[in-house]
């Protein structure tokens, strides 16, 4: 993929925090120097663990090709989206990001299209390991207000080891911020359980012997 990093400044994507947008696009000339930390982002797996951090919250988008209409307050990203963002992971063929005209230019909406895959955790209250959330879809729009991703275009979402899956394409599917989900509209739910490890050397039990 053929990038360069074009860092969209005075931007926030959530309306709690300031970020910065990282974008990737066609690069035309070969640049004179190339941070090791960015070239080092495009590896990254969208559906790796989410980074915690303190402070301004930094939102990278990498695509390879990018556009954005400041009048509008409105940027596009086509081809091989994929998005890093402590709060949630996607990726998509298409990203369309809406922000807030006036001073406050925060995130109103983002629209994913086309091979949606978005993975959210949600934390554990008593302190162990985050259960995760993972969502594919043809369509899906993160609003910033509630911090919601909502999935259409028959979706399913993998949580632990249950699946649920639309059995209809006006089934909607939402994962909220804090990774719980609902679904809207007919689905099937596959509930699975890993066997239990038999005890090593443990005898067979024998059969009865006949009266």
């Amino acid at each position: 993929m053929k990038l360069i990093a074009l860092a969209i400044l005075g931007f926030a994507f959530s309306a709690l925090a300031q970020t910065e947008v990282v974008t990737t696009a066609a690069q035309t000339s070969k640049p004179t120097s190339s941070p090791k930390k960015k070239a080092d982002n495009t590896n990254k797996n969208p559906f790796g663990p989410e980074s915690k951090s303190e402070g301004p919250i930094t939102t990278e988008i990498y695509a390879d090709e990018a556009s954005f209409d400041s009048g509008k307050n409105v940027g596009v990203f086509t081809g091989r989206v994929k998005v890093f963002d402590p709060r949630f992971n996607l990726q998509s063929d298409k990203l369309t990001v809406y922000l807030h005209k006036g001073e406050d230019q925060g995130l109103e909406k983002a629209i994913a299209e086309g091979n949606v895959g978005v993975v959210r955790d949600r934390p554990d209250p008593n302190g162990g390991p985050p259960t995760r959330a993972v969502g594919r879809s043809e369509h899906a729009v993160y609003t910033a207000n509630d911090g919601r991703v909502e999935l259409t275009g028959m979706p399913k979402v993998q949580q632990g080891l249950n699946l649920h899956i639309a059995t209809s394409s006006e089934t909607v599917m939402v994962i909220d911020q804090d990774g719980h989900l609902n679904t809207h509209g007919p689905s099937r739910t596959e509930i699975r359980q890993e066997p239990k490890d038999e005890k090593a050397g443990s005898p067979s039990p024998s059969p009865s012997p006949k009266q």
